[in-house]
């Protein structure tokens, strides 16, 4: 009760300017979150170093960019090299250009923008606001929701209405299979991220509930890296600066040039009639 009122008071009225990790605090020690947060960074980066070596990623990227360079009908000169490289980070990283489909470039853009965020602002209140003897920026908090929210949008956008076997081929939304164990755990875990950050600032009983589930599922997220698309945001900067530096040096990303007087296939049309 004590927790409670005493939070009701620090609140002021102002819940989302509060640090729901700082608020944790007060029943369990900073370390435990802080501890958390590093072994979870350390999953990413072992997650990350087995998908390179026991799935041969990097073999197989490093196998295109030979045949590339091999198949080059020119040398990039460095300006353009470094040119290649801002426009595919504006395009095809910072805008995710490769989608043309609008509705899935938006819920591409505000799943990694938010989870960026989230993530960048969970790390700054857990490690340097930990506590409420170090009073959060209001700003730094509000960038916290920001973020979990507009990847908890992204994540439900993108899994109710955008993905193919949904949309294109009408089977259920709650279809799973194992390529979806990235986003799911994505949308879990930001989903209970929220649930609980609300439960523990407005001193909830069931905030330490909230906050096992919260953790369960983020443990999943990023302990299942190996198994999961997450590591392909690490890989995919690289991939696209190769394809478009093939397309540069004449190496046309190892396919075929196209042919002088290309064939036109006519398009079979039907016209109705009436008998």
């Amino acid at each position: 009760m004590v927790l409670i009122k005493n939070t009701k008071e620090h609140l002021g009225g102002k819940m989302f300017d509060v640090n729901p990790f700082a608020e944790l605090s007060q029943s369990i020690s900073p370390a435990i979150m802080q501890g958390f947060v590093i072994a979870m960074g350390a999953c990413v980066a072992g997650g990350t170093l087995f998908d390179i070596i026991h799935k041969g990623s990097a073999k197989y990227f490093f196998s295109l960019v030979k045949k590339g360079a091999e198949r080059r009908s020119r040398d990039v000169p460095f300006g353009e090299k470094v040119s290649v490289a801002v426009s595919t980070t504006a395009h095809d990283v910072l805008a995710s250009g490769e989608f043309c489909n609008v509705k899935r470039r938006l819920a591409h853009l505000m799943t990694m923008y938010g989870f960026l965020v989230y993530v960048i602002s969970t790390a700054v209140m857990v490690f340097g606001y930990p506590t409420l003897a170090t009073p959060t920026p209001a700003i730094l908090v509000n960038l916290w929701w920001i973020g979990v929210v507009v990847l908890a949008l992204g994540c439900y956008w993108f899994w109710f209405f955008i993905r193919v076997d949904v949309a294109a081929e009408g089977n259920s939304p709650f279809r799973m299979v194992r390529a979806d164990l990235f986003v799911v755990a994505l949308m879990v875990s930001a989903t209970l991220g929220i649930i609980w950050a609300y439960l523990q600032v407005t001193g909830n009983f069931w905030s330490t509930f909230a906050l096992g589930l919260y953790l369960l599922s983020t443990a999943v997220l990023f302990g299942s890296v190996p198994w999961s698309k997450f590591s392909h945001m690490f890989f995919k900067p690289a991939a696209a600066y190769q394809k478009n530096m093939s397309m540069a040096n004449g190496g046309r990303r190892n396919l075929p040039a196209p042919s002088a007087k290309p064939s036109v296939y006519g398009k079979a049309q039907r016209h109705s009639h009436n008998y």
